[in-house]
């Protein structure tokens, strides 16, 4: 039977966590808002309407959420000529692929930002199929995007892993009956990985692909 690796990107494959702190902390201040950068750390990872949420509470003006998510996509998009994929992480892709697992990102990037990602991963010809921000109605922590990155893959949750680097992405794939590893490369405590689900915790891609052979990946 086949075997479903799902992979988030932002942090996970692409150091890209601190770049989304600044430029929706700058987002925010623009705006009028004072969000500490750590409290924008912890929401990396929702998707952008989820994001704003969650940092400015259901009494915040929602009108204003659209200037909100074209700010911070403005800012962050300065960066896609030169974003860095983290250590192995087109390699681990590669690995896998040639062992048999079909490979599928979720994400809640898309259009140009998940081109500029994917350049910077340079692995396309081990990554199946991308489930986008554009193909599900709710982001991470909820299921969906894993559960339609499975239905890319064709395979059942039993016979798939989720890999991810934030609380976010270990809630989706839990709910969504998968197993979860986590990477510390985005900036989330370990223990919290594990609290919200996930079975192994790594470095980075690097160290996932260097103890492959003991992973839930083998």
């Amino acid at each position: 039977m086949e075997r479903a690796a799902v992979f988030d990107v932002d942090g996970t494959l692409v150091d890209t966590n601190h770049l989304h702190v600044v430029t929706w902390w700058e987002a925010f201040r623009q705006a009028g808002h004072e969000v500490p950068m750590h409290a924008v750390h912890r929401a990396v990872g929702l998707g952008s309407s989820d994001l704003i949420a969650h940092l400015l509470g259901d009494d915040r003006d929602k009108d204003r959420d659209g200037e909100l998510s074209a700010a911070h996509k403005a800012l962050y998009g300065q960066y896609f000529d030169r974003l860095p994929a983290l250590p192995g992480a087109g390699e681990l892709l590669r690995r896998l692929h040639g062992a048999g697992w079909t490979i599928v990102l979720a994400t809640s990037a898309s259009g140009s930002e998940l081109g500029a990602l994917r350049r910077a991963i340079d692995a396309d010809d081990a990554i199946t199929d991308t489930a986008s921000a554009e193909d599900v109605t709710e982001g991470k922590p909820a299921p969906e995007p894993v559960e339609h990155a499975l239905e890319l893959a064709g395979v059942p949750a039993e016979r798939a892993v989720f890999v991810g680097d934030t609380v976010w992405d270990m809630r989706a794939g839990s709910k969504a009956g998968v197993r979860c590893v986590g990477v510390l490369c985005g900036g989330i405590p370990r223990a919290d990985l594990e609290e919200a689900g996930a079975e192994q915790v790594y470095a980075d891609p690097a160290d996932l692909l260097a103890r492959l052979a003991g992973s839930p990946l083998a």
